[in-house]
């Protein structure tokens, strides 16, 4: 499975360290299909990936101006929190972009980033006595594919000019 990462027009809008966790989920796909050895959850295939997703969706609200400094350097900001769309109305503080994502990018993408963020992370990272978790290696590809397609969807219809963005939060 060959995603060419650094052919993607926003490979250089990522840092190195996001780069390299993104490089690690498709090499972790790629030679786990080569070991002997079966698992019976390959969510360790899809972490690296979310964990650049998170840090892509940080850099992308800081630098469009929906999140502050604050927000982007903090602890405390959460991506879960920020994106969804039946978060109650009394903690739709300043960090909730959802709204913010549908006026600049469109009514669909923000609940397409919301969906790959429950799918690709949450439900992968948390434990449930009654829900079952795990991913096999086809569905792990899968989420690690669907990190990728999201990150594409972005840069394709939030039409982002984000050198003035990122000047003006620097």
């Amino acid at each position: 499975m060959a995603i060419h990462l650094g052919r993607k027009p926003w490979w250089n809008y990522l840092g190195d360290d996001l780069k390299e966790h993104l490089r690690l989920s498709s090499y972790l796909a790629d030679k786990s299909t080569e070991w002997s050895k079966t698992f019976h959850d390959y969510s360790f295939i899809v972490f690296p990936a979310a964990k650049a997703y998170e840090g892509f969706l940080k850099k992308l609200f800081f630098d469009m101006g929906f999140i502050t400094r604050e927000e982007y350097f903090g602890k405390h900001f959460r991506i879960g929190k920020a994106l969804n769309p039946d978060l109650e109305e009394k903690y739709r503080e300043d960090g909730w972009v959802f709204a913010k994502m549908q006026e600049y990018c469109g009514r669909d993408l923000p609940e397409r980033l919301w969906e790959t963020w429950k799918k690709s992370r949450n439900r992968l990272f948390h434990w449930f006595p009654d829900e079952q978790n795990k991913v096999s290696h086809p569905e792990a590809v899968e989420r690690l594919l669907m990190i990728v397609v999201a990150i594409d969807e972005v840069f394709g219809a939030c039409k982002l000019d984000l050198k003035k963005r990122v000047q003006k939060n620097h």
